[in-house]
């Protein structure tokens, strides 16, 4: 039984990541530091779920649940107690899904990304090397793509140009991570996740939004009026994809690679993949999506582009199915009518 970290599991992908983990029976250890970001009580909802007890949770004090699995809230920014957490457990697999994410927010509070995407990040390559971690598998972002105009986004495209301090984090992660591969040998997989989306998402992200404003008869702001498109991946479909990475075959170097250098792999046991469904969506038709599942009709608030934004994000996955013969199976139509139905269902309890 190989012994799983699982960092950000209060999160929306680590949440879901975490449930499947417990329900198979692994020894997986959720870590999170249940930041404001966004409703902590959504957070604390995740957990409830995954049956811990949310009274006995406190800040680095190690809790399980009877459904299998434990949780400790850490900021891994802190250097001595994530480095005392490797040293205590040595694990097997490590799945990085910690962030402070949102573009937006980048723009009004740089620091915490700095704090959490940079400074955290590195406290867990440190303990992946001294503790002999077999496999860091880490979150990265489409974001890092940002000027680029090559579409559809290949994982072996420039992404130097950066629009936003949160995808020049993640991009910053991406050259960490080679950095120890090359070093110390530590087998890094990154996975560039395209707008995730599902039941139990973030409050900040468009679905989310979009529906509640729907259903309380208010007015949606509609970037760009409207005219915009994003490779939206189902939560589901997000989960399948970094399963089969943790437990498929890990990253192996390229003895070749000098000779033909590719920006997604290495010499050394690296590499790098986007997670996407590979089918954009125009913004409006997410819209009409949204206005089936609830039955309700929108009210738009176009507006102009806004900073840090950008106007297509569309995967190449290739790569990907070819190496984990996976590809994202769930249409937009039904994504957000699972949505909605979780979103009344929790809401209303």
């Amino acid at each position: 039984m190989r012994k799983i970290l699982l960092t950000g599991s209060a999160g929306f992908v680590g949440y879901h990541l975490f449930k499947r983990l417990q329900q198979a029976g692994f020894d997986v250890l959720g870590v999170d530091n249940l930041n404001n970001y966004y409703d902590v009580n959504l957070k604390l909802g995740r957990l409830r779920d995954c049956g811990f007890d949310l009274e006995s949770i406190a800040y680095g004090r190690m809790v399980s649940s009877p459904a299998g699995g434990r949780f400790l809230q850490l900021n891994l920014e802190e250097r001595a107690g994530t480095a005392m957490l490797f040293q205590n457990e040595h694990f097997d697999l490590v799945c990085h899904l910690a962030a402070q994410p949102g573009v937006r927010y980048s723009l009004e509070n740089p620091h915490a990304y700095i704090d959490s995407n940079i400074v955290g990040f590195l406290n867990v390559l440190e303990g992946c090397r001294h503790a002999g971690a077999g496999h860091l598998v880490f979150a990265s972002s489409s974001s890092v793509y940002g000027l680029n105009s090559s579409i559809p986004f290949s994982v072996d495209d420039a992404v130097d140009h950066p629009v936003s301090l949160y995808a020049a984090t993640k991009k910053s992660n991406e050259l960490m991570a080679h950095c120890y591969c090359s070093l110390y040998d530590l087998p890094v997989t990154g996975l560039r996740f395209f707008t995730v989306y599902g039941p139990w998402g973030r409050p900040d992200m468009a679905l989310f939004k979009f529906t509640r404003s729907i259903l309380e008869g208010k007015p949606i702001p509609v970037f760009n009026h409207g005219d915009l498109e994003r490779d939206f991946t189902y939560i589901d479909d997000i989960v399948e994809g970094v399963w089969r990475v943790l437990f498929g075959r890990k990253p192996q170097g390229d003895p070749a690679w000098a000779r033909h250098p590719a920006r997604s792999k290495s010499e050394k046991p690296y590499r790098i993949y986007n997670i996407g469904n590979g089918h954009p969506v125009k913004l409006v038709d997410f819209i009409r999506a949204i206005e089936k599942a609830t039955g309700k009709k929108a009210r738009i608030d176009s507006l102009p582009m806004q900073p840090g934004d950008v106007y297509r994000t569309w995967a190449d996955t290739r790569d990907f199915s070819e190496d984990f013969l996976f590809k994202p199976q769930i249409p937009i139509e039904t994504g957000v009518a699972n949505f909605v139905k979780w979103y009344l269902e929790y809401y209303q309890k």
